[in-house]
Formats: C-alpha cells, structure tokens, sequence
C-alpha cells in the first residue's frame, strides 16, 4: 500500500471516530430554547466581561483567575462578543487533521440554537484529544449568520492561564475559541472549520 493509500485510510477512520467522538453524552449540554417570541431584527447585544469570565470559568471547569485571564486578552482584542458557543470537539492529526465539534450558539434575547462544525488542517501536528471549547462570537447579528466556513487567523494562537486560544475570520466576523486540557496544538497547523446545522461526516 504506497502513501497516499496510507492517508486516505487513516483520514477516512479518523472522520469516523471524531463524529462518534465528538457526540457528547447525554445531558451533557443543556438542550435548545424553544420560545420563538424574540425581536428578530433588533441588532444583537453584547455580553459583559464578568458575563464571560463566570460561563467560562462553569463550562470549562477551570478557575475564575485563569478565565479571567484569557477573557481579557480577547476583550481587549475585540471588545464585547455578541454571542458565545458552547460545546465539544473531537480532533486528531497525522499531520494533516480533522476536527468534529457540537454545540449550543447563545445570544441574548434569541433562541438558543445547536450547530456543527467540522474542518480539516495541515502543518506540524500529531495527536487527537476530545475536549470542551468555548467560542466568543464577535460582529454576529444573527444566528443564522453563523453557518458558513471560518479560516483561522494566522499567528493569533496563544496561550493564557493555561487556555487556549486562537481567532478564525469570516467578512466582519471574528470568532475566538477557547479550549482547555491536552491536545491544543495551537500554532501548529492551518486550517479552517465550517459550521452547519447538521453534523457532517466529510469536513471540506
């Protein structure tokens, strides 16, 4: 079997485990609002700093310091988000790398509502892990807005308190998730991640 028979194989089994990966356990997110009675055309609002710090800090089980840390990087690169994701992704690497994600979009005054994303990468990058992320979401009117593809910004990985962040970009939007634990490999490949409604097993 030559090479590139090699990676197809082992693309193809990692796009398999990352959906059944990236599935979080039941009850594991809280499920999806339901209300329909919210001003559709009203420009979205912004959430606070200690809004962020203290859901960042709940979701990701990490202290309010090492939250508060990272928060204000962001927010002094890009002010008051006007959403914020929260989910659980899969992802692994043999230099080039999936991502499989689930989770639920927040905006105040709108119905929550649940997304996917998935998409591929490529550079120096070995490994897989599972993890929580939680994206701040700036420049974003309207969930719906939200469904198209994110490339990552270069050289906007960094670490603060242990967290990790990076910025994808999309017109004037910008988003900037967070992770924490193993596995962030920042830095270490490009790529990008398309958010759907529904979970899609090839990422490109």
């Amino acid at each position: 079997m030559d090479r590139r028979s090699l990676i197809v194989s082992g693309l193809a089994t990692l796009g398999s485990a990352g959906c059944a990966s990236a599935q979080p356990a039941s009850g594991s997110l809280p499920p999806p609002s339901q209300n329909p009675d919210y001003p559709a055309n009203r420009p979205a609002e912004t959430y606070s700093r200690d809004e962020i710090v203290n859901s960042v800090s709940d979701f990701l089980g990490v202290t309010a310091e090492a939250a508060g840390g990272v928060v204000e990087r962001v927010f002094a690169d890009n002010g008051r988000p006007t959403a914020y994701i929260a989910g659980e992704e899969a992802s692994g690497a043999i230099g080039i790398g999936l991502r499989y994600g689930r989770g639920l979009l927040y905006m105040k005054n709108r119905p929550t509502l649940e997304i996917f994303w998935q998409g591929p990468s490529i550079g120096w990058d070995l490994g897989g892990n599972a993890s929580r992320v939680f994206t701040l979401c700036y420049n974003l009117q309207y969930p719906d807005v939200i469904f198209q593809r994110f490339p990552g910004v270069e050289g906007s990985a960094y670490l603060v308190g242990g967290l990790g962040v990076n910025y994808q970009r999309a017109s004037d939007i910008t988003l900037a998730p967070i992770r924490a634990g193993v596995g962030l490999r920042l830095g270490a490949n490009v790529g990008y991640l398309a958010y759907s409604r529904q979970r899609n097993i090839l990422p490109f």
